[in-house]
């Protein structure tokens, strides 16, 4: 009788261990995560010139490539220099391309995010041959770029102020094409605020000039080509998931599943909804279960047969 008891005990026991081992379970561990598998880029710059200048006394065109505060992140960072000077274009006298009072660049590459910003203000453009007229004249201009996983990049470009080409006041229109024309000495086709998005890139200049002047001063006969001031740009980073995909986000008021636990509460009080969701321990605890299952009923007949 004694055995008899001891075993009946362990049957009971058993029985009442595998709801324990449910209810006691811990959930599983949270999904990492995501992280940037290949860092983004972000580049931005002030002012950069492609020129093609013509000299009077010689059949040769000067090609004039120059940039100011040209950065690239994670390479770069930021970058303030106020002037760009050109050497050896009118009679070898160095011509000041740009002076401003502010010019900077930035550029930056955290994580899942790259950005590209550039500043310019109070400033004035000159072209070889027209040391006196200012190509252009602004108060201030500025662009933006930014791109981040997950979202569509965004880029923008603004100017606040009074801007002046060749000595003319002019009115912006956000991507469209102004002109201006002087007599005896060119034309100048501006754009404001020229954007370009796509999937996974940005892009902003604030202004964009296409010159076409004819000075005929200090041995420059024409100059022609293409001036951008204040531009940004950037890609957006790739992310992978580290581990398994990350689940989707549960709507509000519904919590986490977990296996084979139903709780319940006196009449009149909230009722929780059956918790039967799995988990990445859901096959160690149904084994378990069946095994405990198994103990009872092999423990229930033995006791039925020792009765009989």
């Amino acid at each position: 009788m004694p055995a008899r008891r001891s075993l009946a005990s362990a049957a009971a026991l058993a029985l009442a261990a595998g709801p324990l081992a449910l209810l006691t379970a811990g959930p599983a561990a949270a999904t990492p995560p995501p992280s940037p598998s290949s860092p983004g880029k972000a580049n931005a710059a002030v002012l950069r010139a492609g020129l093609d200048v013509s000299l009077l006394n010689k059949t040769v065109n000067v090609p004039v490539r120059t940039s100011l505060n040209e950065v690239q992140a994670p390479a770069s960072a930021a970058r303030t220099a106020l002037t760009v000077t050109l050497d050896g274009v009118e009679k070898g006298r160095p011509v000041s391309l740009l002076r401003a009072d502010v010019a900077t660049a930035r550029a930056t590459v955290e994580g899942d995010r790259a950005e590209g910003r550039s500043e310019l203000a109070h400033a004035k453009v000159h072209v070889p041959g027209l040391p006196l007229l200012s190509l252009i004249e602004v108060e201030k201009v500025t662009s933006k770029a930014v791109c981040v996983a997950g979202a569509r990049p965004e880029a923008e470009a603004n100017a606040l102020g009074r801007v002046t080409v060749l000595g003319k006041r002019v009115t912006l229109t956000a991507g469209g094409v102004t002109r201006v024309a002087v007599p005896a000495v060119g034309e100048v086709s501006l754009t404001f605020s020229k954007r370009d998005t796509t999937s996974r890139t940005a892009a902003a200049a604030a202004l964009e000039l296409k010159v076409s002047v004819n000075p005929l001063k200090l041995n420059v006969a024409e100059v022609e080509g293409v001036v951008t001031l204040a531009e940004a740009g950037c890609t957006v980073p790739e992310v992978r998931t580290v581990g398994s995909a990350p689940e989707a986000a549960e709507p509000a008021g519904v919590k986490p599943q977990t296996a084979g636990v139903v709780k319940t509460e006196p009449v009149g009080e909230k009722v929780n909804l059956a918790e039967t969701g799995g988990s990445s321990a859901t096959p160690y605890l149904v084994g378990g279960g069946a095994v405990l299952l198994v103990a009872g009923a092999g423990a229930v007949v033995v006791a039925r047969r020792a009765r009989a």
